[in-house]
């Protein structure tokens, strides 16, 4: 439904709008369902938009952008390929305004490690972690993080490659694990407390959600099939902790350069201090997703949602 700020003359200086998905990391499949829904709120919205499913069949995805005539792109793929910094450079090249981050901040998205040693860095709290390859002391690595601790391959999203060990055979097999999707590995300290995220749009951080699965941690299955996991905007926190969650949350974002709309996932330790996980900078439209969920909270529709994304467009 169109609203005061979707007028037809504001969406008509869009022009033809480009809603690029697909592409081809482990994601393939969840970001085909997210740029299904973008693509449908935007011509819902009135928007003269269509799908590019980039890589499909092997294609050249530089080839399949240069086929298309397009005034701007609305960036809807995840994982590597395509949120790490190579689409958003090739579409630089080309003069085409996209959504989202930039080419560093994307790429520095996408690389868990480099990040959080960014946030480390600018003194912002972050798990303490530890690189792992073959030639790793894992005894060293018990003694620095104890048990238990998330392992995780370095530029995977949507907890693809992720396990919770407890011993150090769990370690071992994990690493295995992480190491089919990965070459950089990090193992984290465990962070046992409540996890939240917060979505941001245009220097805004939109409502807390605190998420709830019985699984071991927020794994794929319970982000996109399980029924079982909750999303609550009871937060149980103070209106003070939500006022320094989501001020911390803009922060990281901005530290990491990241632009225009974006989700950062953060936890609560056992002290009660916020400890920063990853920066997502695009994050899933699926109808299992977080940032529709936020933006519904706020009082912004999904097609008011893509809409005022494709609007933060860059070159």
């Amino acid at each position: 439904m169109m609203t005061d700020s979707m007028n037809a003359i504001d969406l008509a200086a869009f022009g033809r709008v480009a809603v690029i998905m697909g592409g081809t990391s482990a994601e393939r499949e969840i970001s085909l369902r997210s740029g299904s829904e973008v693509l449908k709120g935007l011509l819902a919205a009135g928007v003269d938009a269509f799908a590019i499913d980039l890589g499909s069949d092997g294609a050249n995805p530089v080839a399949q952008l240069l086929e298309h005539d397009f005034d701007r792109a609305f960036l809807i793929l995840h994982g590597r390929g395509g949120e790490d910094g190579t689409i958003q450079g090739v579409l630089e090249m080309l003069g085409k305004p996209y959504t989202g981050s930039g080419v560093a901040a994307s790429a520095l998205g996408m690389d868990k490690l480099r990040c959080k040693q960014l946030w480390q860095g600018a003194g912002l709290p972050t798990p303490a972690f530890a690189v792992l390859d073959a030639d790793t002391d894992l005894s060293l690595v018990e003694a620095q993080l104890g048990y238990p601790m998330m392992v995780k391959p370095a530029h995977e999203g949507s907890s693809i490659g992720m396990s919770k060990v407890r011993d150090r055979a769990e370690l071992e097999s994990a690493y295995a694990a992480a190491r089919e999707y990965d070459s950089c590995v990090i193992a984290e300290q465990w962070v046992n407390g409540p996890e939240f995220t917060i979505a941001l749009l245009n220097g805004r951080a939109l409502p807390v959600i605190r998420l709830e699965t019985p699984h071991d941690f927020y794994d794929f299955d319970a982000k996109y099939a399980a029924a079982d996991t909750h999303y609550h905007f009871d937060t149980r926190l103070t209106e003070q902790q939500t006022d320094a969650l989501q001020k911390l949350a803009l922060q990281a974002f901005n530290v990491a350069g990241c632009r225009g709309w974006g989700r950062i996932d953060a936890m609560m330790d056992a002290e009660g201090h916020f400890q920063l996980l990853e920066v997502n900078t695009a994050p899933g439209m699926t109808d299992h997703s977080l940032v529709p969920m936020a933006a519904r909270q706020a009082g912004i529709g999904f097609e008011q949602l893509v809409v005022d994304i494709l609007r933060m467009a860059e070159a």
